[in-house]
């Protein structure tokens, strides 16, 4: 089993690009986040077309999260339950398995601005929300996956510059601590359970040869509870389509599942 997470940038820009992606990825699940739509427009019946069902909680021109799946999916909840929120940040729903449900929960984090604005505050409030969450989840799903852009750099190693870009947006020690949070609560991080290559990294930006150069970070993880890390084969980066045409500034990474 695969399941995927994706910041596609615009999804009514680059559905072609997804579609593609898929065809020649098909993935079992594929979290995306930054649809910068609304539910009506979500192209469904183009996703039913290749075999995928979807979940969707869009808005007008920012955020936006869906999961796409090749089983149907169930018990889907949007936003964090018990957290006011007026941003589509979140979206979780169980997915039937041969080895039982698995709950996925894919989320589009608060970028958070610069430090010491009401941006970052509004990003520490909803990290602590979603640590709740996740603790809740986790009592009543053990099998859990989650997934998403989460603008944290979690280590040194995950920042082309961590010396100039130290207590930097993404690079903070509170978001740093956040993340460390999520994994105390027996959560892995499904990339580094394996060795992989030096200055790998998800998001690059568009300017400045931003990837020509390989001047990018890691701030897309996969997230994977105790009772799955046994079945976590791999966890890849797929630069291939950073460099299509117009593409989103963020790459997919995909986790393999026994």
């Amino acid at each position: 089993m695969q399941i995927a997470t994706w910041n596609i940038n615009s999804l009514n820009v680059r559905l072609p690009q997804v579609l593609d992606w898929l065809a020649a990825n098909p993935v079992d699940a594929l979290g995306l986040q930054e649809l910068k739509l609304v539910d009506e427009k979500f192209p469904f019946d183009a996703l039913r077309e290749i075999g995928y069902h979807a979940a969707a909680f869009g808005q007008k021109t920012y955020n936006g999260v869906a999961i796409l799946s090749r089983t149907p999916l169930r018990d889907v909840v949007r936003n964090i339950p018990g957290h006011t929120d007026e941003q589509a940040r979140v979206i979780a729903a169980t997915l039937d398995t041969p080895d039982g449900p698995l709950r996925l929960v894919n989320c589009y984090f608060v970028n958070g601005q610069e430090p010491g604005s009401e941006k970052f505050a509004y990003k520490l409030q909803w990290l602590a929300a979603l640590h709740r969450w996740i603790a809740e989840e986790m009592q009543a799903h053990p099998r859990l996956v989650l997934v998403g852009d989460f603008y944290v750099a979690p280590e040194v190693r995950d920042s082309f510059d961590p010396v100039g870009l130290k207590d930097t947006i993404h690079h903070t020690v509170e978001e740093r601590a956040h993340f460390q949070a999520l994994l105390q609560l027996g959560l892995s991080d499904a990339y580094r359970m394996f060795e992989q290559p030096e200055k790998s990294y998800s998001w690059w930006d568009y300017r400045m040869l931003g990837f020509q150069k390989n001047r990018g970070l890691r701030i897309d993880h996969i997230l994977v509870s105790q009772a799955l890390r046994d079945n976590v084969k791999a966890c890849t980066i797929d630069r291939a389509p950073r460099k299509n045409p117009q593409p989103s500034d963020h790459a997919p990474v995909v986790v393999t599942l026994d």
